[in-house]
């Protein structure tokens, strides 16, 4: 599909705002996602191509890390690859549901991840004893896989959650081993849904330049202003379109919420 020049520059300023939110308090996809569907891209070209501006952020974040020596990457291999696999399941599954189905589900989806970011408990800088083993990171990593591969935004939470959580790291190495998982859940998603035919590409890399930019100018800002002012912000323009996408009387659960059938 052909979008026009100002619905493109609008997609890469929303791309903007998402990576300075990502590098600070994560769930950019929360903008972009919805962004792209009320330009009248369809649901899974809009995860498709959301996947592919957001992985450019999370790999230049993996190098980034890795080159301050944050990432272990032996211990967190196994987590790696079922991040990717189960990721890759999410994708195929993904294409597989009914269009309408999925138009519907999303709303639902971004109100969770807005309720989730409301609620969601500071995280600790300190690292401390871990209450569960490798086999039982495996296993939530590779259903937060899926789910990144299904959907994506919050993925990043979630995993620097449960690390902090239920395996005792702290707040600044459970961000780095955040984005090396989340970019294998990335990749493996990607790959799915190029395969499939389902990324819009240049729309896609415009905005993932726009998105790198935003990450830069979002690291500089996390040291000044922190989650504080940027989780009310990210929870705010969710809401704003979440209820642009709700609006569409052509939305299944708009027609369902109205008795429309």
């Amino acid at each position: 599909m052909e979008l026009g020049i100002e619905v493109i520059a609008l997609l890469m300023a929303v791309a903007f705002v998402a990576g300075v939110i990502d590098a600070i308090a994560g769930g950019g996809g929360l903008l972009t996602i919805p962004a792209l569907m009320a330009a009248g891209v369809p649901p899974v070209h809009a995860i498709a191509t959301n996947k592919l501006q957001s992985s450019f952020g999370t790999a230049s974040a993996v190098v980034a890390f890795a080159r301050k020596g944050r990432i272990d990457f032996r211990r967190f291999l196994k987590p790696a690859i079922g991040a990717f696999l189960g990721s890759a399941v999410g994708a195929w599954v993904l294409q597989r549901i009914d269009p309408a189905f999925l138009a519907g589900l999303i709303p639902v989806l971004l109100i969770l991840m807005v309720i989730y970011f409301t609620v969601a408990p500071k995280a600790s800088e300190e690292d401390r004893h871990s209450r569960l083993g490798t086999g039982a990171l495996v296993g939530i990593v590779i259903a937060i896989g899926f789910y990144d591969g299904f959907f994506g935004p919050g993925t990043g939470s979630f995993l620097t959650t449960v690390l902090v959580a239920l395996f005792g790291m702290g707040l600044v190495s459970a961000t780095a081993h955040t984005k090396f998982l989340n970019l294998a859940s990335n990749v493996a998603a990607l790959v799915t849904l190029v395969i499939g035919g389902q990324v819009l590409w240049m729309v896609g890399l415009l905005m993932a330049v726009a998105s790198i930019a935003g990450g830069q100018v979002g690291a500089h800002l996390a040291l000044r202003v922190g989650g504080k002012v940027i989780r009310p912000l990210l929870v705010v323009m969710a809401l704003a379109l979440t209820v642009k996408l709700l609006a569409d009387p052509a939305n299944p659960l708009t027609r369902l919420l109205t008795g429309g059938g």
